[in-house]
């Protein structure tokens, strides 16, 4: 990349961490304050579902407004937005108000994700397009590890500090985009206007795409996940009895190998296999990991069974919008606002289904996860790229 190329990149991934990071740092607080306004789980699950919802409903709308007036503006119009549904969550001790914030977190989320990949794809050729998502991806797992660990500290100088220093970080990041970031195309802002077409007709419109396989795929992997992470720490709980540390030690760790895999192992594996390729076999480690975490026998080796999953998924992810993108030639802001939707699709349909089979039996759901990675591997070693440039 060009020097000028690195600049673009560290702005966008700068943004993708405050982004992720500020909602990762309530995450410790959330159970107890949950409980002093005299909510519980259901709470917490709710509020995971209306942001993912939120999310989907507003991603393919997104995705053609970053086509049409620019990846800039959408994206500081993200941050703001997830700005604002902080300060609407630390101002507040009313669950439905919460709820409300959380349905503008998602509106954020959809306004920023889908824009920002856009951008990674003007800025990039199609050799430098997976290395590029793979930063994002990177930085997004930074976020995701990183966002706790200042939340549980904050949370020592009050249950709501993380959430106003959340806000505020998040005002930082639109001063900070609006004068480092520079649109990256031409906006479209003289197209004929178009009234944004219902979410639903907009995901049916995608099955036409030659990038609805990929897109397939990304519903399943999140779908996967997500049921894997929504009932990990229940599942390490009640099978060897692992205390909160031992759980926070695995899910950090598994954020560590997903940003170290996606920052220096991602580029080289696409270059050396193509991602066609790449695709078919971690699908198949992924359903591997799910496989032995059935018959795993100990936390441990239940630890080791979750970082090969979330190695796997941490290549899986920029691997995708990879494809997707060089599939998508000029549309693509509706691309990967259709990317985000179906992301959006497993990240709500995940837990629900997951929590569900768990108190059925606990180990339905892993079993659930291997059947559609087993399918979606076959599914991908089927599919045929449209366009030779994808191998």
């Amino acid at each position: 990349m060009t020097r000028d190329q690195k600049k673009k990149m560290l702005i966008l991934m700068v943004n993708m961490f405050i982004a992720i990071g500020s909602f990762g740092i309530i995450i410790p607080i959330l159970p107890a304050y949950l409980i002093s306004i005299g909510q519980g789980g259901k709470a917490a699950g709710l509020m995971l579902s209306i942001f993912a919802g939120a999310q989907l409903i507003m991603s393919p709308i997104a995705g053609k407004w970053a086509d049409k007036y620019g990846r800039r503006v959408m994206i500081i119009a993200g941050v703001s937005v997830l700005a604002i549904s902080m300060f609407v969550f630390y101002f507040s001790d009313s669950i439905g108000v919460l709820y409300l914030s959380r349905v503008i977190g998602g509106i954020g989320a959809a306004l920023l994700v889908p824009a920002i990949f856009a951008y990674v794809a003007d800025i990039t050729s199609m050799d430098q397009r997976a290395k590029g998502n793979s930063l994002i991806s990177a930085s997004m797992s930074l976020g995701i590890v990183i966002g706790p660990g200042i939340g549980g500290f904050l949370a020592d100088f009050g249950l709501k500090m993380p959430l106003l220093v959340s806000a505020i970080v998040g005002v930082f990041a639109v001063v900070f985009s609006a004068f480092m970031l520079k649109e990256s195309r031409v906006a479209k802002v003289d197209a004929p206007s178009k009234k944004p077409e219902p979410m639903v007709k907009e995901i049916a419109q995608s099955v036409n795409k030659p990038y609805f396989i990929p897109l397939v795929i990304t519903l399943v992997m999140s779908f996967g996940l997500m049921a894997y992470e929504s009932v990990l720490g229940l599942f390490v709980d009640n099978q060897f009895g692992a205390s909160p540390k031992d759980i926070a030690i695995m899910v950090t760790s598994t954020g560590i190998i997903s940003v170290i895999i996606q920052l220096f192992a991602v580029d080289r594996v696409v270059r050396r296999f193509g991602e066609k390729a790449v695709l078919s076999i971690f699908l198949g480690v992924a359903a591997l990991g799910f496989l032995l975490s059935i018959i795993a026998p100990s936390y441990i080796l239940f630890f080791g069974v979750t970082m090969i999953i979330f190695l796997a998924t941490s290549i899986l992810r920029p691997v995708l919008t990879t494809l997707i993108s060089k599939l998508a030639g000029e549309e693509q802001g509706f691309a990967m606002g259709m990317n985000n939707a179906y992301m959006s699709i497993g990240n709500v349909l995940g837990p629900l289904l997951a929590g569900v089979l768990y108190d059925v039996q606990i180990l339905y759901p892993f079993m659930l996860g291997l059947i559609v990675l087993v399918g979606t591997m076959f599914l991908s070693m089927k599919w045929k790229s449209p366009r030779a440039t994808v191998v």
